[in-house]
């Protein structure tokens, strides 16, 4: 993906976390992990939507930090309904902050992976740690129990996902009054609008930054 790229382990609770980190141009401004979808769906990190989130932040000047759920690729171990994945999100994010300890962490994810990064920020939350912000593409509600998010969530979905429908997203998202991006056209893996997902998270965020100003 990137000329500064670097592939590695990291030691997990049911073993190795095989992992690839993306550096941005510039002297990154903050860390961003991303979720991949379903491993027993075929999902891993190098999935289309988890590359161009990882693209997305990249181009924000963030370090993107994608990996292999357990199971997945040279990651250890095996699939875990969310919990163990979680763990294993919570390991690379330890070892982030300890990389880059002057550096904000956002969470991103899609499908399947919505779930295990939201569950992560709900723990970072309850310990006083939140993670800067989240991104959630094609979040996983009415498929898993997804947690509440805070309300400066990105959320985004395809207004014809006929994996997780748009009703059962509107549903979780409309109780804690969080909008949700619908991207006209697109199906659950967004296939021919990822443009449309890069060109998003970019400018959310970067209308963020000038609101802070």
């Amino acid at each position: 993906m990137n000329k500064q790229s670097e592939k590695f382990t990291l030691a997990g609770g049911a073993g190795n976390i095989e992992c690839v980190l993306d550096m941005p141009a510039q002297s990154p401004r903050g860390v961003a992990l991303v979720a991949h979808p379903h491993p027993l769906y075929g999902g891993t990190m190098d999935n289309k939507v988890a590359q161009t989130l990882a693209r997305s932040f990249v181009g924000l000047g963030y370090v993107a930090v994608r990996f292999n759920f357990r199971g997945v690729g040279a990651s250890e171990g095996m699939h875990d309904e969310g919990r163990g994945e979680a763990d294993d999100m919570a390991i690379v994010l330890e070892q982030m902050r300890a990389r880059f300890p002057s550096l904000p962490v956002a969470l991103a994810g899609f499908s399947f992976g919505t779930f295990v990064a939201s569950q992560l920020q709900q723990r970072l939350i309850a310990a006083g740690e939140p993670a800067e912000r989240l991104v959630l593409v094609g979040s996983a509600a009415g498929k898993w129990a997804m947690p509440e998010v805070p309300t400066d969530s990105i959320l985004i979905h395809g207004e014809l996902d006929d994996t997780i429908p748009l009703a059962a997203v509107l549903d979780w998202a409309r109780p804690q009054d969080i909008p949700v991006i619908v991207i006209p056209g697109a199906d659950h893996f967004f296939h021919r609008k990822l443009g449309h997902i890069k060109n998003l998270v970019t400018q959310l965020w970067r209308r963020t930054d000038q609101s802070s100003l």
